[in-house]
């Protein structure tokens, strides 16, 4: 249920009117909370990996055991990353969203888009959306 609830809080920000994106500069906040947050799942903590989720995520999950479970299931590839790398942070509707290129342990490459939440604890994670695969073009 609450990977369907995940699902569908991803579909309505999908849904949002995109308007202006704008390229941004890099936030060192941002890019510390996504790399201590991949940290955190490559050590299996589970605790500290959910005190990088914004105040609505930790509301939708409740425990960070339940939260651990959903990354482990839904995005494997942030769960046990080969690799990370921090691509272009864009606003998109008012909003903050980093790019984030990673490589799962068999070699495969995922795009996903991080939407960040400044709140007073910091930067936080709002949601993740794995992109589309984009294929190999000529």
């Amino acid at each position: 249920m609450r990977l369907t609830a995940y699902g569908c809080l991803l579909a309505a920000l999908m849904a949002m009117p995109i308007g202006a994106v704008a390229q941004e500069t890099r936030n060192p906040g941002i890019e510390a909370t996504i790399l201590g947050q991949f940290d955190a799942f490559k050590a299996q903590d589970f605790g500290r990996a959910f005190t990088y989720a914004s105040p609505t995520i930790k509301g939708m999950f409740g425990t960070a055991e339940r939260f651990g479970m959903m990354v482990q299931n839904g995005y494997p590839m942030v769960a046990q990353p080969s690799s990370v790398r921090l691509l272009e942070l864009r606003s998109v509707a008012g909003g903050l969203w980093q790019r984030v290129m990673v490589t799962d342990q068999g070699g495969r490459t995922h795009i996903l888009d991080y939407q960040m939440v400044e709140t007073p604890e910091g930067w936080q994670i709002n949601a993740v959306q794995l992109l589309p695969d984009a294929g190999v073009g000529a």
